[in-house]
């Protein structure tokens, strides 16, 4: 899916001491820090409501720490991006621009 819409997948899972990435990709001259959310049952909100503000602050420092090691990265506008996926083997959802931190 994102690497037909065009995104160069550059990690997956980044782990920093303060988080993890799920998927970090460049897609154009955009860095795009995407999470995957997968629920079961929509008891609870589904996976949107699982990105709650304490994951997006992890998410934010793992990010400002993934930029931190990789400088060369530091020039690409940041896009947080959400992949939710409900139920087994439901469709993706792929908000792009999920949320904004810089």
């Amino acid at each position: 899916m994102l690497i037909d819409a065009g995104l160069t997948i550059l990690h997956r899972n980044f782990r920093a001491r303060m988080g993890e990435i799920d998927l970090v990709a460049r897609h154009e001259h955009s860095l795009v820090i995407a999470e995957v959310r997968m629920r079961s049952a929509t008891h609870f909100g589904g996976p949107g409501a699982s990105i709650n503000w304490a994951k997006r602050q992890r998410i934010v420092r793992t990010t400002r720490h993934l930029l931190a090691r990789y400088p060369s990265l530091q020039k690409l506008t940041v896009r947080f991006d959400a992949l939710l996926v409900s139920g087994e083997a439901g469709p993706i959802e792929w908000i792009k621009g999920a949320f904004d931190a810089f």
